[in-house]
């Protein structure tokens, strides 16, 4: 039994993810307990500096990662308090950070939020820099959350993550995990609700979106771009959603805000029809009949999920499930913990099969007290 706090900050920008979950293993059989979570809004402040760090100076980069790494600390001391819970209970943090650079093809990624920062401001042990060890070995670094799925969630043939980007995890006939990122989502998607309204920090719902007309002309501009047409394995930085497809819809400046967005959702339901399309025809699977869960901000958008369901009963005949809200909202940073507990065991966390590694590996810089 290990009881760990899990953090997750991804690039929709919203905030920070933080559970406290309790794991059990027995006979290689895993069960979790989400005993509390809690997103952290950031501020407009925080909101600015992550948005710029790729901007940043060297000088400039290293002190963001020291200053975030201690607001991630006062974040889960906050935590701790607000929700009553005995330090000593705690055996370990595992942060993500917030990811600035992602260049697999270089063999770099950095995540921000520097270890020895959050172990200073807690007092408790810390597992970060989970990605690192992967693209070493020349893998994409990307998703890490299969290892996850396979020991939390095995009862799904498809994982879907909505979130800043949508990924997908795929259980193969073999049960070997296939997973890549395929489109940008709710970073498009909020950045679009916030210029409709400056006080809107999302599309609640899809209900702007609901009230707009899809421009296939612009669709068809999306669906083009070369990544799409990339096999697996593969993965997608934070910056490819604005530097590269936000300037695409900004092309169509005549356009209402509602069109765009009711076009944008159409563009992530396509993409990912197209992702398992790709999985059915390399690997020679059959989805039908298959459980597909969803999970991610983007679970919430009424909007988005009943398009996407009708097209995957549609295409595939494949049933979808949207879990209990903790799972929906924290599925990442339950499993962010879970990458941590498995690096404290020094046990592999992450799956070659998925990112193209030379092998599984261990991944995480683990700091002491």
């Amino acid at each position: 039994m290990s009881r760990i706090i899990g953090l997750m900050s991804g690039s929709s920008l919203d905030g920070l993810d933080i559970v406290d979950v309790e794991f059990v293993e027995k006979n290689n059989n895993w069960t979790f307990v989400i005993h509390h979570a809690l997103t952290i809004p950031y501020t407009d402040e925080w909101y600015e500096k992550l948005s710029n760090a790729m901007n940043l100076d060297t000088r400039s980069y290293l002190l963001l990662t020291t200053s975030y790494g201690s607001y991630i600390g006062d974040c889960i001391n906050e935590f701790i308090k607000q929700f009553s819970i005995n330090k000593s209970d705690i055996d370990l943090i595992c942060s993500h950070g917030h990811t600035v650079y992602h260049e697999p093809s270089n063999r770099m990624t950095s995540q921000i939020g520097d270890g020895a920062s959050i172990v200073a401001r807690t007092n408790l042990r810390v597992v970060n820099d989970l990605r690192s060890m992967d693209v070493a070995l020349g893998g994409q670094g990307a998703p890490i959350v299969p290892i996850g799925e396979k020991y939390l969630f095995s009862n799904y043939r498809l994982l879907l993550n909505i979130g800043g980007i949508t990924n997908i995890s795929v259980q193969n006939k073999d049960g070997k995990y296939i997973a890549f990122d395929i489109c940008p989502a709710n970073r498009i998607l909020n950045k679009l609700a916030k210029n409709q309204d400056e006080t809107y920090k999302y599309d609640d719902r899809g209900k702007l979106a609901s009230s707009g007309v899809i421009n296939q002309n612009l669709l068809n501009d999306l669906n083009q771009l070369d990544y799409y047409k990339k096999s697996y394995p593969k993965s997608l930085s934070n910056s490819f959603g604005l530097d590269t497809v936000y300037p695409i819809i900004e092309n169509y400046a005549q356009m209402k805000t509602n069109d765009k967005l009711a076009t944008y959702n159409e563009h992530i339901v396509v993409q990912i029809i197209n992702a398992i399309q790709m999985v059915y025809e390399n690997e020679n699977e059959n989805f039908n009949n298959c459980k597909l869960l969803i999970t991610g901000g983007g679970g919430h958008n009424d909007f988005l999920i009943e398009r996407l369901i009708e097209e995957l009963k549609r295409s595939f005949m494949i049933q979808v499930y949207l879990p209990e809200a903790n799972v929906i909202d924290y599925k990442e940073a339950l499993i962010m913990a879970f990458i941590g507990l498995l690096r404290l065991q020094n046990k592999p966390n992450i799956l070659a099969s998925v990112t193209g590694a030379e092998h599984d590996s261990v991944g995480g810089s683990l700091w002491s007290v």
